[in-house]
């Protein structure tokens, strides 16, 4: 039965406004990443989420999310087209809505795929982007919500995830090598950013989103919901200037798009822990992920994986790395309804918190690189040498962000 709190409510309406907001910020940092003659078409990947996922978490994603069971790895659909949603009925959180927490999880679904497309930038028919749009969603991301936070097998065996270290960073992360590795590298090569500033005002956005994404994962207004908040920030800015200063001592010049980079990466790294740890504990896990995923990326660049815009290294590195940290620093002071981790005598779930992150790795890996071949048998995943040369704005969609769009 709901139990309407007033405040609890207009919290997660705005924090569902915040995340909803970090898609368009998404689009942003992406359209600067890339040069003039594709902006538009990253930005769309980011935009035609933000429709269609929603069409889909209305028709049948929020019912295998969160309805009934099935083995522990997806729910049914009982809920299809929100059948049997009311005005009083509650949500997990009882104070709350579940027409809230509908929307709030919504949001979550729109960016998570949205992650990915940076991966393959520049490279991929819009066609196929939307089949595997919808083919992601259902097959990766819809089983993870539910067995992490829909009471499937994972939330069952005791695996912790506060705002989607495993949900929405690792398996987006790890999707994104899956697709670099299939689609291949660039044919034409990109002259790179064209817009730090477009990409600051992203981060920006993103940044902001971020304390909705995840401070209004406690689903309610406590001390747990402020530890949120603050760790995001602190992991955030020391995260980023881990990165400004690890690049700076090896590139010789601190940049402003490494600074901007690193923030992003310790906002994916803190968001499985932001609830469950002190924020003496958000600045280790800050500084861990401005130096690891830093690195990560210059293997990445060792490796010529064309990962044109990080999303493997920031987000897959940095979500994995998140959940293995809270499985050692979890600490139940900051959070009683929380675990313990290894450093405070749980050795247990530091081990389920790896168990779990390792196979949200490799289902997403295979399933990733599975829809990728059977949509290549119905329409070509990648576009053609002269769409490639031409510029995918004009090519695929027929408008460009610029006047003169040569670069």
């Amino acid at each position: 039965m709901l139990h309407l709190d007033t405040g609890n409510t207009g919290f997660m309406i705005l924090c569902t406004s915040l995340v909803m907001l970090m898609t368009p910020g998404l689009a942003f940092f992406y359209g600067g990443l890339v040069g003039r003659k594709n902006v538009l078409a990253i930005m769309m990947q980011s935009f035609v989420s933000m429709g269609w996922t929603t069409v889909i978490w209305y028709l049948y994603g929020y019912s295998v999310c969160f309805s009934g069971d099935w083995h522990g790895i997806i729910g049914n659909l009982n809920n299809i087209c929100l059948r049997g949603v009311s005005l009083n009925t509650p949500s997990p959180n009882v104070t709350i809505p579940a027409l809230v927490f509908i929307a709030y999880q919504m949001m979550f679904a729109i960016i998570t795929p949205a992650l990915i497309s940076g991966a393959f930038a520049n490279r991929v028919t819009f066609k196929a982007y939307m089949l595997f749009l919808t083919g992601w969603l259902t097959f990766v991301y819809f089983p993870f919500v539910h067995m992490v936070w829909g009471g499937g097998v994972l939330e069952q065996w005791g695996v912790r995830d506060f705002a989607g270290g495993i949900v929405v960073h690792n398996i987006a992360g790890i999707a994104a090598l899956a697709s670099i590795l299939y689609v291949g590298r660039r044919r034409v090569a990109d002259p790179g950013p064209h817009s730090i500033p477009l990409v600051a005002l992203g981060t920006g956005l993103l940044w902001f989103g971020w304390y909705g994404f995840n401070a209004g994962s406690e689903m309610r207004v406590d001390s747990v919901t402020a530890t949120a908040f603050l760790n995001t920030d602190i992991a955030a800015s020391f995260a980023a200037v881990a990165w400004l200063i690890t690049a700076w001592s090896l590139e010789k010049k601190p940049k402003l798009l490494g600074l901007l980079t690193g923030a992003v990466a310790g906002l994916a790294t803190i968001t499985p822990a932001a609830g469950y740890v002190s924020p003496s504990t958000a600045v280790i896990i800050g500084l861990a992920a401005g130096v690891v995923c830093y690195f990560a990326v210059e293997l990445k660049n060792k490796l010529r994986w064309d990962d044109a815009l990080d999303v493997w290294g920031v987000h897959g590195v940095g979500g994995f790395l998140g959940i293995v940290m809270l499985g050692i620093f979890a600490d139940r002071a900051y959070n009683p309804a929380g675990p313990n981790g290894l450093l405070h005598g749980d050795a247990g779930f530091f081990m389920k918190q790896l168990v779990a992150v390792l196979f949200s790795s490799v289902w997403a890996f295979l399933f990733t690189l599975a829809m990728l071949k059977i949509i290549n048998t119905f329409t070509p995943v990648r576009v053609d040498e002269a769409s490639e040369k031409l510029g995918l704005d004009e090519a695929l969609h027929g408008e460009h962000a610029y006047e003169e769009f040569g670069r």
